[in-house]
């Protein structure tokens, strides 16, 4: 070889030890890039971007540490490298002094910092290491900000889906202490909250928990108070909103029960400025606390909520009309079919008086007198019964469940009446109230029950007459109807009788 070939030679080789990563190390990079953007869930690209740093650059350890930028500190941390004891027992993030430490930004904000130690192999990381690095952490800001955008989606969808369910809850005619119940176990498990929690004012002006949802017996939490004055609800009352860091140091906090939670929202149920109540969503000791996303999205829910009980309210309303619109309706019939049969009853035995009165003596057909006077009698019971019946129609508490055997019988005889197109005539004799109990009470509803049904099944059933007599030693049930049997006959009755 000639000198200037050797030469040449050397320079060749001095030139490939100045140049040792550039063109091999591009695939690993791109590599790295797309697997970083691979994935839409946060956690797994959190994940994917220390794995994909720490193999691109040889490290032994890796480390992303997540920033809460509101409260300046770490919320979350991503290792590779690490076993779990190692993971836990790590006192800190590894900065420049050990290895290679990159912020990655998402937009302007800095997400978190990527942070590497131990080069394989021993030596230091170079520059091109760094350059690589950085070139990753501008790639994962990309990743994570799409993969946030769709949690925050994701999230936002749960949520709307969670305010749809309970705004469907409300406006159902359910009691409402069901719905509240529903409110709180709902909201609770969207914002994974150790307790779902529901007050409402008191006369006094403090407020009360009136339903609770935990993840075991909430009882000791229902009747818990806040007491007026407190300065948690000034702020309810204002409308605002109370987001709290540590519910068991906050000087705020007043109830006993703040000790066994952390991180909690407190949001105002309002409506056209009136406050309907709160809801409060505490998470326990030492929890995640609670971002700018949860709080919006809680915000939002908590608002909906209250316009669905709202609604709720006035639909109640209008029930309660339509209660009152039904009893004038009784009223009207009070009055045009029972006192015009009272009337018509009047007027027969003013008939039969006058015939009697103008009959020669000793003339006066008294069997004929006695007849029609049996038969004004008897109409005059029934009218009293159907009088008694109304009566006690009109006494029933609104959207009340009956207490009362006559009640629970008219709650029967009333749900049948939608199945037959019909309502079925009703007739007690006797202080069935006073006189039927459980379980001869129970007894006879079941009989009743099932002679409706049996009434229902029937054709051409167009009257059912059910009749209730009582008295001191049995209690008889009595079903009647003109349905057709099975072998063509028409009218059916069937009898229960039960000694008292």
């Amino acid at each position: 070889m000639t000198e200037e070939g050797a030469a040449a030679g050397g320079g060749q080789e001095e030139a490939a030890v100045a140049r040792p990563a550039g063109p091999p190390r591009l695939p690993a990079l791109l590599e790295a890039v797309l697997s970083v953007g691979s994935e839409l869930e946060l956690h797994s690209t959190l994940q994917h971007v220390v794995d994909s740093a720490a193999e691109l650059c040889a490290a032994r350890y890796g480390a992303l540490g997540v920033l809460d930028p509101e409260r300046g500190r770490l919320t979350a941390l991503f290792t590779a490298g690490l076993t779990e004891e190692e993971r836990a027992g790590l006192p800190h993030l590894p900065d420049g002094r050990s290895g290679l430490g990159v912020p990655i930004r998402v937009h302007t904000e800095v997400f978190g910092n990527l942070h590497l130690a131990g080069k394989q192999g021993g030596g230091p990381f170079t520059d091109e290491d760094a350059a690589l690095l950085r070139v990753l952490a501008s790639q994962a800001g990309i990743a994570i900000g799409n993969a946030r955008l769709y949690e925050t989606a994701r999230r936002r969808e749960r949520w709307i889906e969670g305010a749809e369910a309970v705004t469907t809850a409300l406006l159902t005619g359910r009691p409402a202490a069901d719905a509240l119940m529903c409110l709180a176990e709902r909201a609770r498990l969207l914002a994974d909250a150790a307790a779902g929690v529901v007050l409402q004012p008191t006369p006094e002006g403090g407020m009360e928990i009136v339903a609770a949802s935990t993840h075991g017996d909430p009882g000791d939490l229902v009747g818990t108070a806040i007491a007026p004055g407190s300065p948690v609800l000034e702020q309810l009352l204002g409308g605002e909103p109370v987001f709290i860091e540590d519910s068991a140091t906050d000087p705020r906090m007043t109830t006993p029960v703040r000790k066994r939670f952390g991180p909690s929202m407190m949001l105002p149920l309002q409506s056209g400025g009136q406050l309907i109540g709160t809801l409060a969503l505490p998470r326990a000791r030492g929890g995640r606390p609670y971002d700018a996303v949860d709080r919006l999205l809680a915000s939002q829910f908590a608002s909906q909520a209250a316009l669905a009980l709202v609604l709720a309210d006035a639909q109640h309303d209008r029930e309660q009309l339509a209660v009152y619109e039904d009893r004038d309706r009784i009223a009207r019939d009070l009055h045009d079919l029972v006192v015009q049969r009272l009337f018509a009853t009047e007027m027969m035995l003013e008939s039969t008086r006058r015939r009697a009165s103008a009959a020669p003596a000793g003339d006066t057909d008294t069997d004929a007198v006695g007849d029609e006077l049996g038969r004004a009698v008897d109409e005059l019971d029934s009218t009293i019964q159907d009088v008694r019946t109304a009566i006690f129609a009109l006494q029933q508490p609104p959207a009340d469940a009956p207490a009362t055997f006559r009640g629970r019988v008219l709650r029967e005889t009333g749900g049948a009446g939608v199945l037959l197109g019909f309502q079925p005539s009703v007739r007690f004799a006797g202080a069935v109230d006073a006189l039927v109990a459980d379980p001869v009470a129970g007894e006879l509803l079941a009989a009743l029950r099932s002679a409706l049904a049996a009434a229902h099944r029937r054709a051409g059933v167009t009257s059912v007459e059910v009749e209730v007599d009582a008295d001191s030693s049995a209690v008889r049930l009595t079903v009647t109807d003109d349905g057709r049997t099975e072998a063509g006959a028409r009218g059916t009755t069937l009898t229960w009788r039960s000694a008292l």
